[in-house]
């Protein structure tokens, strides 16, 4: 069920399904970001790392974390805008064949001059199936509210 600005507590907390990252992942990630550095692509090379195999790229650990959160329904048709990842950090590299769920909690939540929405301020966190926090930090997102009484539109 779609949440709007006025169902968010600050303290609640949500968790989203997990996902295995898979080698058409990192593949596919590559292809489209242009980036084939070895230390994701090349198995040969990254057993020489200090890693001892291939990780996955951490922006496509991110971009399976918005997708994972889209699918808990949250989000849907709610979020206007995202406007701001603060300080975000990738803690542990994450490996082909991991297995990576998300968590939020509410840090914030702020009144913006439009009746229509609001602010909404989440620490998000990627963990691995080991429960290690592999990547985390802040979305500010834009969120619409339930009704809007066309009287304070004026």
């Amino acid at each position: 069920m779609p949440m709007y600005f006025e169902d968010f507590e600050v303290g609640q907390r949500f968790s989203t399904p997990a996902r295995t990252v898979t080698e058409a992942d990192v593949v596919n990630f590559a292809g489209v970001s242009g980036d084939y550095n070895p230390i994701h692509t090349d198995a040969e090379f990254a057993k020489g790392t200090p890693f001892g195999q291939r990780i996955a790229h951490g922006l496509l650990v991110l971009a399976m974390l918005t997708g994972l959160r889209q699918r808990t329904g949250h989000f849907e048709g709610t979020i206007i805008a995202w406007m701001e990842i603060r300080n975000y950090k990738f803690l542990k590299p994450v490996f082909i064949g991991d297995t990576v769920r998300g968590e939020s909690e509410i840090l914030e939540k702020h009144e913006t001059s439009k009746p229509d929405r609001g602010v909404v301020v989440q620490r998000v966190r990627v963990l691995n199936q080991r429960g290690e926090v592999a990547q985390e930090g802040e979305f500010v997102t834009l969120v619409r509210r339930r009704a809007v009484d066309s009287r304070q539109e004026a």
